[in-house]
């Protein structure tokens, strides 16, 4: 049984071209994952498919009744709402059965004996499905998928206006998860996820019965609970079933036969052009020339497979600090309250240090107290002398409505245009995506320009806040690679150990800081 069909969908933007002649199907019991590099149209394929965007050819179709559960990059939250208050809302259509039920109940105190009866039956019946679908045990199932993300950490009770803008992706998570779709399609549903959440999550769609198209750029995540793969790469959808180290497999293969078969039509063609120019002017070969000529004119050919643009990362290094970066003494992070208990600890030069922790705790206000863009809880934190710290902050905190060249050049205005459009491309970004608005960009090439920025200037503490959120595997291990080499130090606030563990020099877990219960 298909859920889904997209024929031969096209779609362009600001003269682009994103997708070229789509097809697919979902099938009953997918779990498919939907790869491809930063800014190869995967997000727009989801908008198209939800109705979100029109394309400009093609259709898409969803046969039977099906119910669609979708969790975009740009999902947001109205304020006034607590996180619990909004997970109910999952249920909606259940609490409106309840108060029909209770109207009817109601209704029974002036009914006629006649009436009584019938509206008996009605209150059954309605009771009847309430029962069946699990309506009595609604915020028990809340406090469980909730608790598997993480929120019971945040608390159920706060107003969703005081959270963070991951904490509010979380809520958009669980609150998806609760509603029991028949199709799932998730963009990017770890980037704000710890270990242990991501494993939860893990679990749960190895387990969903229905079907799920999921992008995302975790190959372990992806790895654990994909069975299809669809590639899309130069406007093209290819499908591979099996998880994601198959699709690699099936991939490389795929490539070598294409270029091998552009290899021997490029020979073949040549060897026609070259008889034809050799004995179109004899007399005698005059009419094999012809024949070749028009063989040549009805072949089809084979273009030349398109190599994708792979980002080269390089951090530029300032002169050496002191021996000490940072020194804190009886430091206690927080806001309106106090998030740990009273911590000392000194980062040496040199040291490349992961935090972790599961979400909540303070990753990022660690981050903020020791650069000084926030005051401790309590405490002192002293940084040493010489340090040109570089930061790289999990998303953009306002709209940027400047193009990825303006954006750079305002902040290094000394450079040429030709200097800029060298340094973005660099990262990876094409010129449509140099003289694209920023906020319009995917959430990779977004921090791509941000990337950029940061390796334009000279630097010898990177502070680093989640960076491979929203970047594709290869910009991780160029990234990974680049952060290897850089000789200065670095602080790094990351979900993914496999992006970390062999060339950092220890990690600090926040966990043993904290005074909450995890």
């Amino acid at each position: 049984m298909s859920y889904l069909n997209v024929t031969n969908v096209s779609h362009s933007f600001g003269g682009r071209e994103i997708l070229e002649d789509v097809s697919f199907k979902l099938l009953r019991g997918e779990h498919v994952g939907l790869v491809g590099a930063n800014g190869e149209g995967k997000s727009t394929f989801l908008n198209i498919v939800t109705g979100h965007l029109m394309p400009d050819e093609g259709k898409v179709e969803w046969p039977g009744r099906v119910t669609v559960g979708y969790l975009d990059q740009q999902s947001s939250l109205v304020s006034g709402q607590t996180i619990r208050e909004v997970l109910r809302t999952a249920f909606d259509e259940m609490y409106a059965a309840e108060q029909q039920m209770l109207d009817l109940y109601n209704q029974m105190a002036e009914a006629s004996p006649e009436k009584l009866d019938k509206l008996m039956a009605a209150v059954g019946e309605i009771q009847t499905e309430l029962e069946h679908s699990g309506f009595y045990s609604l915020d028990a199932k809340i406090e469980e998928v909730a608790n598997g993300l993480g929120l019971g950490e945040i608390g159920l009770d706060r107003d969703v206006a005081d959270l963070s803008g991951g904490q509010r992706s979380k809520v958009l998570l669980t609150k998806l998860l609760l509603q029991d779709s028949s199709i799932l399609l998730l963009d990017e549903p770890t980037n704000y996820l710890d270990e242990n959440h991501i494993e939860w999550l893990a679990k749960f769609l190895q387990n969903y019965e229905h079907s799920f198209i999921l992008i995302s750029h975790d190959v372990s995540f992806l790895n654990k609970v994909v069975n299809v793969i669809y590639h899309l790469e130069n406007c093209t959808l290819t499908r591979y079933s099996g998880d994601y180290d198959k699709f690699l497999e099936l991939s490389a293969i795929y490539k070598a036969q294409q270029n091998s078969a552009y290899e021997r039509q490029q020979q073949e063609v040549a060897q026609l052009e070259d008889f034809i120019a050799r004995n179109k002017a004899r007399i005698s070969t005059t009419g094999r020339a012809k024949s070749r000529q028009k063989k040549l004119e009805k072949m089809e050919l084979i273009e030349k497979p398109r190599e994708k643009l792979k980002p080269t990362f390089r951090f530029r290094e300032a002169r050496t600090p002191s021996r000490f970066i940072v020194e804190a003494r009886d430091l206690v992070l927080g806001y309106d309250s106090a998030l740990t208990r009273p911590v000392s600890f000194s980062l040496e030069r040199g040291q490349k240090i992961a935090v972790k922790g599961v979400n909540g705790l303070g990753k990022t206000t660690l981050l903020k107290t020791i650069l000084g863009q926030i005051a401790p809880f309590a405490g002192k934190v002293e940084l040493g002398d010489f340090l040109e710290p570089g930061y790289f902050e999990q998303e953009e905190r306002v709209r940027n409505d400047k193009t990825a060249l303006e954006d750079v050049w305002s902040e290094y205005p000394g450079m040429t245009n030709y200097e800029i459009r060298a340094a973005l491309a660099a990262c990876g970004l094409t010129n449509e995506h140099i003289t694209s608005k920023v906020f319009v960009l995917s959430g990779g090439e977004a921090a791509k320009v941000r990337l950029c920025k940061l390796m334009l200037r000279e630097v010898n503490w990177l502070v680093l806040d989640e960076p491979t959120n929203h970047l594709d595997v290869d910009a991780k291990e160029e990234l990974q690679r680049a952060l290897k080499e850089f000789k200065g130090s670095i602080l790094l606030v990351s979900h993914e150990p496999e992006f970390y563990e062999g060339w950092i020099t220890s990690v600090m877990n926040i966990e043993d800081w904290t005074t909450k219960i995890i």
